[in-house]
């Protein structure tokens, strides 16, 4: 009697040794990035990752009222399902473009590139892609932004960087969000500083609260400055 093989290790008849197909989708896909950055070389393209419910939406939704007048802002907001953010986003005068998942846990390039045919970008200064919430998969994907922040939420805990640290190493600016409820949790941000610094040493670190303003200038000023670079004029 034959030992049985495990069934992950079984293969057809016939059947070769495939190379890693992962591997080969992100060749793509940082080809598609690529693409995306010489289509937008005047605009900065700012990917903003965070886990479900870090409050995303809410910042953007007040760095568009912050900002308006000073620079021209848009998003593309994805979701596995639903329209509600760019709505939410639309509510408040902002150029916002849905883009449906269906279901995926993270946009790819060739989502952006796609959508890039289908929204408005004269005379943008900024585009945010704000990404569907998870800390894992949209680590991997280069979206042809210039810049990544990643939004932690005191109601996360602040042990968040170690555990997924690719996010953070990928990251420029760590945003610590709803710095308004740090009394009511137990989250440290000088511990969550140093171990995302432990991850990136060269990560930016920013405290805010969209309920109560804290911090929201700071930010604001951040992204002047970063447009402004970009740009290689002053919108201050």
């Amino acid at each position: 009697m034959t030992t049985a093989r495990p069934k992950s290790n079984q293969a057809s008849v016939g059947a070769v040794q495939c190379e890693n197909t992962t591997l080969n989708l992100l060749k793509v896909n940082d080809f598609v990035a690529k693409a995306i950055r010489d289509r937008l070389p005047d605009v900065l393209v700012i990917n903003v990752c965070s886990s479900p419910g870090s409050g995303k939406t809410t910042l953007m939704q007040e760095t568009g009222k912050r900002l308006r007048g000073r620079l021209n802002m848009a998003v593309l907001v994805g979701d596995p399902e639903t329209e509600r953010d760019a709505i939410r986003m639309r509510d408040v005068g902002i150029n916002a473009l849905q883009i449906v998942t269906g279901g995926m846990c993270h946009i790819e390039a060739q989502m952006i590139y796609q959508a890039l045919d289908h929204i408005d970008l004269t005379g943008v200064d900024l585009l945010f892609i704000e990404n569907v919430g998870n800390l894992v998969c949209p680590a991997a994907f280069d979206l042809g932004e210039d810049l990544r922040v990643t939004l932690l939420a005191s109601t996360e805990g602040d042990d968040k960087p170690k555990k997924y640290p690719r996010m953070f190493l990928t990251s420029e600016l760590m945003v610590v969000s709803k710095a308004d409820l740090l009394p009511y949790v137990p989250f440290k941000v000088e511990n969550v500083i140093q171990d995302a610094r432990d991850v990136n040493p060269d990560i930016e670190v920013l405290t805010i609260s969209s309920t109560t303003g804290e911090g929201l200038d700071d930010w604001c000023n951040w992204l002047l400055a970063k447009v402004e670079q970009k740009k290689g004029v002053s919108v201050m």
